[in-house]
């Protein structure tokens, strides 16, 4: 199987990452953290989300935030955007990508955004046609691809068939969740080669929680079969409140070891990643749960 020779890392700490904490990260934490995450070359970190506050509290300040970062050339800084109110919100701060987020399960879908699946796009359609239309990229999240936490296993054609609206609808990337992070190798190959039958696999990138610990596993299965996209968040920071258990997203340090010792490309500084995992852990007070990070600032932390 061969390898791509470079792979697009999607940064997700600042949002993903951040959105479940339970205490409000004061907005300075947030814009030192997306702006480190820049320098250390991510070309796409996601700086928050346009959702209700009520719902959403952490991302409350996401306009701020916008407001404040040192938008780096050649990076985009994506936002999650439910309806078309966000979406006006997202605009009101000039933002170069948005993010609209669905599910291949219907009970998910129910109890994550209130709607069943079929609402949910019909939802997103004038979302995507107006964006597009203000010349802004799109991307499309599905979650639970896998398995879900109220219905169990997921079939690859119940992922295929939202992957398919979405990339109709005109998002151009789409990114596959293993919200609850219960895939193996096998599943997840299974899995992408179904929705790639559907959609160009260029566009397909991979989002691993690592609850049980196959994240790096199921990454690699993905780029052994044209996967060149790949979500993480620093210091593995996030979760998911609807799947009891669910760890937090893949590590960054954790994926970028691993590339690099692929000789995969990113453009991403493992130092500079593994600094700011470190700032990011202190800033939340408690620690990394990169195991790439905490051995690289262990290391560099002895006496020489």
């Amino acid at each position: 199987m061969s390898l791509p020779d470079r792979v697009k890392m999607v940064e997700v700490g600042p949002r993903d990452g951040l959105q479940n904490e339970p205490e409000v990260v004061p907005l300075g934490i947030k814009v030192e953290l997306i702006d480190r995450l820049a320098a250390a070359g991510f070309v796409v970190v996601e700086a928050g989300s346009f959702v209700s506050p009520k719902w959403v509290p952490q991302m409350a300040d996401t306009a701020e935030v916008l407001n404040r970062i040192h938008r780096k050339p050649g990076v985009r800084y994506p936002v999650l955007v439910p309806n078309l109110k966000g979406l006006e919100a997202a605009l009101a701060v000039r933002v170069d990508e948005i993010a609209v987020f669905g599910a291949a399960s219907e009970t998910f879908s129910r109890r994550n955004i209130n709607c069943s699946i079929e609402e949910s796009l019909e939802r997103f359609r004038p979302v995507v046609a107006e964006a597009k239309s203000r010349g802004v990229h799109v991307r499309g999240y599905v979650s639970c691809v896998v398995d879900c936490p109220y219905e169990g296993r997921i079939a690859p054609a119940a992922v295929a068939r939202v992957a398919k609206a979405l990339y109709a609808m005109g998002c151009e990337e789409l990114s596959l969740g293993d919200t609850i992070g219960t895939g193996t190798p096998r599943r997840i190959r299974a899995m992408v080669e179904t929705v790639a039958a559907d959609v160009p696999i260029r566009i397909l990138a991979v989002h691993c929680h690592d609850t049980y610990g196959q994240a790096l596993a199921n990454i690699l299965a993905a780029l052994e079969i044209g996967v060149a996209i790949v979500d993480s968040a620093v210091a593995g920071l996030g979760g998911c409140p609807y799947a009891a258990g669910a760890s937090g997203n893949v590590a960054s340090e954790d994926v970028l070891y691993m590339l690099d010792g692929l000789e995969i490309e990113t453009g991403v500084d493992l130092k500079a990643l593994v600094e700011t995992g470190v700032f990011i852990a202190a800033a939340l007070g408690r620690a990394s749960s990169s195991k790439a990070g905490l051995a690289l600032s262990a290391r560099r932390r002895q006496p020489k």
